[in-house]
């Protein structure tokens, strides 16, 4: 088992003797944003290293882009679907990654955005929601027909 699933596997187990799971979104869907644009684990392993929790606009660089990553995980629990993403607060990155997960940490979507065309269709609305996200580039997409649900 992966480090990755073993880290979900924790906060679920969590999330259903506690009622709530521990915030391990961020973390999950950095890791998951740079697999999705090509870096290795080995690759991403290296660059985390020297970083901290807290990183001011960039969450890793790969290739020479920085890049921005967002995510959403509903809990399960009823009402808990999403109708909020959050919104990059500044600007200093080129490529904003927006992930989707079901409640057990599964890539749903994500989709991409440059800070430019990001800024464009952003910067004068307050209150995004996924179908903004959802008209950047998609970089993944689960088929929800498959006999894999």
């Amino acid at each position: 088992m992966s480090l990755r699933n073993k880290l979900v596997d924790v906060a679920l187990q969590w999330q259903e003797s506690f009622g709530v799971a521990p915030s391990i979104t961020n973390t999950i869907s950095e890791y998951d944003a740079a697999s999705l644009v090509g870096m290795t684990e080995k690759e991403y392993s290296e660059y985390m290293q020297d970083k901290t929790a807290v990183s001011k606009g960039t969450d890793f660089i790969y290739k020479g882009i920085r890049y921005q990553v967002k995510a959403n995980r509903p809990s399960g629990k009823k009402g808990s679907s999403v109708t909020w993403v959050p919104k990059a607060s500044n600007y200093e990155w080129d490529k904003l990654i927006w992930i989707l997960y079901d409640k057990n940490y599964v890539m749903q979507e994500a989709w991409e955005w440059s800070v430019k065309d990001y800024k464009l269709a952003f910067d004068s609305i307050k209150r995004l929601d996924p179908n903004h996200y959802r008209k950047g580039k998609c970089l993944y997409h689960k088929n929800i027909y498959t006999s894999e649900d």
